[in-house]
């Protein structure tokens, strides 16, 4: 493939949502045969019992029992594993996601994590799938049918966020630098290929630079450049692996006229060159 796949979910939900309850077999044909992409949209996992394991954006991550995880849109993703598995399994529109929640789910420089349920947790979550699954399969053409989905879609995203929010930092309670950082993050996964300078960052947050740096460090430990370059890294490396483009066309596709500039870049930050990256990983 020339590019790395990306998943519409309007193609096949008219409404923005799909919820189902899958099992072992679903997991394993479902993941054998889309194999690694990109969504448009989240997606949200309940495990209820087995696990799962996900490549996403090289990073593996495994899914026990009763946890919850999402993927963001652009991240890229595949199914590695699934053992004695049930769960469901919901894709939800942009869209339909409030803004405070999307910030809940969005504010993390570094790959979000699976959350863990507690029992009673676990339960509630449990309950409203069904009600949300019940709902969605049933009485589509009824009076009210997608403000009632959009009211119980809401309790669900809700109730996630919440379960982040305790795992972190309550959105209440936010300091200005993990706020700066979220926004940050927000306008580097929309600006990356066209935008490269810690001082333009500053300038869309309104903020000075040496400011920038210091909310960022405070946060993450690392500065405005560093989290740029892993940005550029991270595409780069997506393109190599998934895609069929030549390094030039990489180069060009995330801003760089160069392509020798950009792969002494790649080179310099990952301790091998573009080519020898795509070679060891596609063996």
């Amino acid at each position: 493939m020339n590019h790395i796949p990306v998943h519409k979910l309007k193609r096949r939900a008219e409404i923005g949502l799909e919820i189902h309850h899958t099992n072992d077999k679903k997991w394993k044909k479902h993941s054998g045969i889309i194999g690694a992409h990109r969504d448009d949209h989240y997606l949200f996992f309940m495990i209820e019992q087995g696990t799962v394991s996900f490549m996403v954006d090289f990073t593996e991550i495994t899914i026990n029992n009763k946890s919850i995880f999402y993927v963001l849109p652009g991240q890229v993703h595949y199914g590695t594993h699934s053992e004695n598995t049930s769960g469901w399994f919901i894709a939800v529109d942009t869209a339909l996601i409030a803004k405070e929640l999307r910030s809940v789910f969005e504010n993390r420089l570094l790959l979000q994590q699976p959350f863990q349920l507690n029992d009673t947790q676990y339960l509630k979550y449990q309950s409203i799938l069904r009600l949300m699954q019940d709902h969605y399969l049933t009485d589509t053409n009824g009076s009210f049918y997608l403000s009632i989905m959009q009211s119980l879609l809401n309790s669900f995203l809700s109730m996630v966020a919440c379960g982040y929010c305790n795992e972190a930092v309550s959105t209440k309670s936010q300091s200005r630098p993990i706020q700066i950082a979220h926004d940050f993050k927000q306008l580097l996964n929309d600006n990356v290929q066209l935008v490269k300078s810690p001082s333009a960052y500053a300038s869309m947050l309104n903020i000075s630079e040496s400011y920038l740096n210091e909310a960022l460090k405070k946060v993450t430990g690392f500065s405005v450049s560093y989290w740029i370059l892993q940005e550029i890294m991270l595409e780069a490396k997506r393109l190599l692996y998934y895609s069929q483009l030549n390094i030039k066309e990489i180069a060009h596709h995330l801003g760089y006229d160069d392509h020798t500039y950009f792969s002494r870049l790649f080179k310099k930050a990952n301790q091998i060159t573009p080519l020898a990256f795509r070679e060891i990983y596609r063996k």
